[in-house]
């Protein structure tokens, strides 16, 4: 099948949150494939231990993923350079996804049985992960997943070094309300996150005293924005929450300003696009936009200087950083110091010695929460500039504890 899902994958993805079924429903091959090696073995015996990076160095999704690959890149350089992990090298593997969720998990398993890694680090979209998470789960090797996502679900193989949904979708509607921004439109790729994301919106939104006039999917990967757009001109909201994935966003953008809406008339709120798509985009279409994340190239603090300069001498000094590749770059560094305390890379050691890591991050300071395996993150709103880089507007103050099943929300009670 093609890189898309379709409708009845999704809906069946959404329903089997933390289950296996997710693979067949985004259309994954389940037979030998995936499962022959059950249980396979991380190989620590040699100077080097393999890691590997699994993102879409081709598709629709390549847009993005490929400055993750390339921040995985730079923290395994930087272990190695102050003398690797146990006193071992990391020798980085890197698969392609290829924006096609079945691959995803075909390369996953290959990473786990061939190249025998002792830990996985990457995964974009939601429906990649839940593609692949029966496959860490099965060999019982460990992912690594930095990307914001919709919460509700958790996974002993996983950890999540992205926002979940209390630390990106719960406070961009709080801004959104406070602003008096309370008439929403919904536009999003039509797969698992948005979704998802949209519907813990809805709910928020019914008990927050807030509407949802309008709600939209695109294919992933789609171009054709103008009955999308004129919906929304039409709707009489204040604003747009955006979860559209991929190099869908510069079409969307495109057709957005092309019929006359701007951030000052209709702003429009979105949690995937960060500088990288910015820069690719255009900052025409996006100045004065809002965005949700945990970082910016701009957050304040040494950490995150030094984090910037080291990107752009390896990778060219108009190259932007982001929130995505921010969480993917201190993953490796946070899962280091987790096999270090455990004094293993064995699987199990690591995840028992995972709660209260702390890593002084570009984003500031972050903690592991071993229960849930994710991090405590800071939530950032902020607005594209003219100069392409995003400026904050509003952050919470500290970190905020993970809470993946929205527990802590009374509203969220029938999620």
């Amino acid at each position: 099948m093609s890189g898309l899902i379709t409708r009845r994958g999704l809906l069946a993805g959404i329903s089997a949150l933390g289950a296996g079924a997710a693979l067949s429903a985004c259309g994954a091959k389940t037979g030998s494939d995936t499962s022959k090696a059950a249980g396979a073995k991380a190989d620590t015996s040699g100077d080097t231990v393999r890691v590997g990076l699994l993102n879409s160095l081709s598709g629709t999704m390549a847009i993005s993923e490929v400055t993750v690959h390339n921040a995985l890149l730079l923290a395994v350089k930087e272990i190695n350079a102050a003398g690797g992990v146990l006193g071992k090298q990391l020798k980085p593997v890197s698969q392609d996804g290829a924006s096609d969720w079945p691959a995803f998990a075909e390369k996953a398993q290959a990473l786990i049985t061939d190249s025998k890694v002792v830990a996985t680090f990457g995964c974009w979209t939601s429906a990649s992960r839940k593609a692949v998470k029966p496959v860490f789960e099965r060999n019982k090797s460990l992912l690594f997943y930095p990307v914001q996502y919709e919460g509700l679900e958790q996974s002993p193989y996983i950890f999540y070094s992205g926002a979940t949904t209390n630390q990106q979708i719960v406070p961009a509607l709080d801004y959104l309300k406070k602003q008096g921004l309370t008439k929403l439109y919904l536009v999003g790729s039509d797969y698992v996150f948005p979704r998802t994301a949209n519907k813990i919106i809805k709910t928020y939104a019914k008990a927050n005293g807030m509407e949802v006039l309008g709600e939209d999917y695109a294919p992933l990967g789609s171009t054709e924005f103008a009955t999308i757009v004129n919906k929304v001109r039409s709707a009489g909201a204040d604003a747009v929450f955006n979860t559209l994935n991929g190099d869908s966003n510069v079409a969307f953008f495109k057709e957005y300003k092309s019929a006359g809406l701007t951030a000052k008339k209709l702003p429009v709120l979105s949690v995937s696009i960060a500088e990288e798509e910015v820069k690719s985009i255009g900052t025409q279409y996006l100045e004065g936009q809002l965005t949700a994340w945990n970082y910016y190239q701009t957050t304040p603090g040494a950490a995150n200087e030094k984090f910037v300069a080291a990107y752009q001498a390896a990778y060219g000094k108009d190259k932007p950083t982001s929130d995505p590749m921010e969480a993917a770059y201190i993953s490796v560094h946070l899962w280091k110091a987790m096999v270090e305390k455990a004094g293993s890379f064995d699987v199990e050691k690591v995840k028992a010695a995972s709660d209260g890591i702390e890593f002084d991050a570009p984003e500031g300071k972050v903690t592991v929460d071993g229960a849930t395996q994710h991090v405590h993150k800071t939530a950032r709103i902020g607005k594209v500039t003219a100069s392409g880089l995003i400026e904050e507007v509003w952050n919470s103050g500290g970190p905020i504890k993970p809470d993946p099943y929205l527990k802590g929300y009374d509203w969220a009670a029938d999620l």
